[in-house]
């Protein structure tokens, strides 16, 4: 048998994804939640008044977690139908129950309330681990709020912010992420019990005809769930739009954790902010002294490949053939996953590097000093005009000493003396000293630190308030 060294491993189970993240799309936890499905089925019928033993259902729950993977393995070689296999796998571990194990009901009735199970408990463990990310953002971006830091617009120079408010963009587009995944988890609805094609034929045979018992059970096993209800109607699945509308969401967050790690690449090149960089760490195997920002990067790749990802339930939502397709079975075992895993490994990074970003004020403050000047030229021509100047002919002078200096610092790499050449034109009748007190970056960032304070204040704090003892703490990444 080939050991973990001579077959493909996905590298988001061995790279990138949280041991806890795993085990939530493991067999043992798909397949025990199937058994667990049996029992409430068996449970339901017999609180229907089907007549069911306790002997039967302490059978069942006695075997719910022991599961003989091999056994069922060899099932599976000889049925070609995996629903089928653990069947007669747990009748064989309950024999006592085996006569009612699956009574009434079709293959999607475990699969499909099991991946609505698994998929609900990831959302709520992403938005955990989400809202700690939020929460370490919040303190980095109100820490920095006041920070000024140069704008830029096609990353081009633009006004100035601060750096606190750049991280406060980022901060929004995580709390959207969280609304998201809070409403879809909400939104989700198990099958419960709809028999084969949705019609419940089997529970209305079950039940001798009697509607109110089948509608009953379909409640029970909603309830059972921890649901409300299931959802109304289904064909043999429930709507594969549900599985779109979750991984949508998960490609959502994988957008904007792109964006920040997008961003944080930039600023690196800059180096004006960094991600963590551990001692040892190597940034290229040619070049020691290279400091790239690789996880930035990293979550960049797995943010384009989660994204993508979101196109496959999409395309199995639109092919499902009158009351069902077998064709959506392969895709959704590798993209409702992976899906699941991508979403956490980026936010096992994202966390990683917002629980130590390192800002440089000094590389920041020097490109302002750079850019500055050309910024405070308006505030340079009101006082001009305010000691009797022409605003049109002063535009036109600003205008000129600008390209001009701007030549001196592209074409021959020089200081930018736009201050200086203002300084010298007698048109403007201001002093050096004049000039240069307009000139404090501070009087440049408009209401942002402001503007951070109430973000936190009045959205932030809010959403966060249902997760103060539910954090998902950072771990150590993998590699």
């Amino acid at each position: 048998m080939l050991d973990t060294h001579d077959s493909y491993q996905s590298p988001l189970a061995s790279r990138y994804a949280s041991s806890a993240m795993l085990f939530l799309f493991s067999e043992q936890k798909k397949f025990s939640t199937w058994r667990r499905l049996w029992l409430i089925l068996a449970e339901a019928e017999r609180e229907l008044g089907y007549p069911i033993t306790d002997i039967q259902l302490e059978a069942m729950r006695a075997h719910l977690n022991d599961i003989d993977f091999e056994k069922a393995a060899e099932w599976e070689s000889k049925l070609r139908h995996d629903v089928m296999a653990h069947i007669h796998t747990f009748g064989e571990a309950a024999p006592e129950a085996e006569a009612i194990i699956h009574l009434g009901a079709t293959s999607c009735y475990v699969g499909d309330n099991t991946d609505i199970l698994i998929m609900r408990e990831g959302l709520e463990y992403l938005a955990r681990k989400l809202a700690t990310v939020i929460e370490k953002l919040s303190g980095f971006a109100y820490e920095y709020r006041a920070l000024p830091s140069l704008g830029f617009t096609h990353f081009q120079p633009a006004q100035l912010t601060t750096v606190g408010k750049r991280a406060s963009l980022w901060l929004y587009d995580f709390l959207t992420d969280l609304k998201e995944l809070e409403y879809r988890t909400s939104t989700l609805l198990p099958r419960g019990a709809k028999g084969t094609t949705g019609t419940q034929a089997s529970f209305v045979e079950l039940f001798g005809g009697d509607f109110d018992k089948v509608e009953r059970l379909d409640a029970l096993i909603a309830e059972k769930l921890g649901f409300e209800k299931s959802v109304p109607v289904t064909g043999q699945t429930y709507s594969r739009k549900a599985d779109y509308y979750v991984i949508s969401a998960l490609s959502g967050l994988a957008q904007s954790a792109g964006k920040f790690a997008t961003d944080l690449r930039l600023l690196s090149h800059l180096k004006e902010l960094e991600e963590p960089f551990e001692i040892k760490q190597v940034g290229s195997s040619a070049m020691p002294y290279k400091r790239n920002p690789m996880r930035s990067e990293r979550i960049c790749s797995l943010a384009r490949y989660l994204i993508t990802d979101a196109l496959n339930p999409a395309l199995t939502s639109y092919n499902q053939w009158l009351e069902r397709t077998l064709d959506d079975s392969a895709n959704r075992r590798i993209a409702i996953p992976e899906a699941f895993l991508a979403a956490d490994a980026i936010l096992n990074i994202v966390l990683s590097i917002v629980s130590g970003i390192k800002v440089y004020p000094k590389v920041i403050a020097k490109h302002i000093a750079d850019e500055l000047p050309f910024m405070a030229t308006e505030n340079i021509m009101m006082d001009a005009v305010s000691k009797g100047g022409n605003r049109q002919e002063l535009h036109e002078r600003i205008r000129v000493h600008s390209i001009a200096a701007g030549a001196k610092v592209k074409e021959e790499g020089l200081p930018n003396d736009l201050i200086e050449r203002i300084a010298n034109d007698t048109l403007f009748g201001l002093t050096e000293s004049e000039i240069r007190s307009k000139l404090n970056p501070e009087n440049y960032v408009g209401a942002a630190p402001k503007q951070v304070e109430r973000f936190i204040a009045n959205d932030v704090r809010p959403a966060l308030e249902r997760y103060k003892d539910s954090a998902v703490e950072g771990m150590e990444l993998k590699v």
